[in-house]
């Protein structure tokens, strides 16, 4: 099995999809979606497995009209703990683990850049 992050309308998606064997051919992937998951992947926090604290940046730039959470809050994994507005749309910023909000880096009604620190999570 492998697992994919798939963002459809500002949510992100989790799927695992099961390989058939070394006989089954497949599909090349249109560059399109190879840009975007590598730019998921470069915009997405890094996960680690000390239980360090984890900084979450912006995946884009825009407005961030909601804060979930207060510092000291504990959060669980997939956890909105953010919306950021982009493009007239809102995204949701989940929490990418179980953990306790360390510090916020951003207000509401600030703009924020594609990558800038939103939070940190330990």
């Amino acid at each position: 099995m492998k697992k994919y992050m798939i963002n459809i309308n500002g949510k992100a998606y989790e799927v695992e999809v099961e390989e058939m064997g070394e006989t089954a051919q497949t599909a090349p992937k249109p560059a399109a979606t190879l840009e975007k998951a590598a730019q998921k992947e470069k915009s997405a926090p890094k996960q680690s497995n000390s239980g360090a604290s984890e900084s979450i940046s912006a995946p884009m730039p825009g407005t961030i009209i909601d804060i979930k959470v207060r510092e000291g809050d504990v959060v669980k994994s997939g956890q909105v703990i953010m919306v950021l507005e982009a493009m007239k749309m809102e995204n949701e910023i989940v929490a990418p683990k179980d953990g306790k909000i360390m510090a916020i880096r951003a207000s509401r009604g600030s703009s924020v850049a594609s990558g800038e620190e939103l939070l940190h999570i330990a």
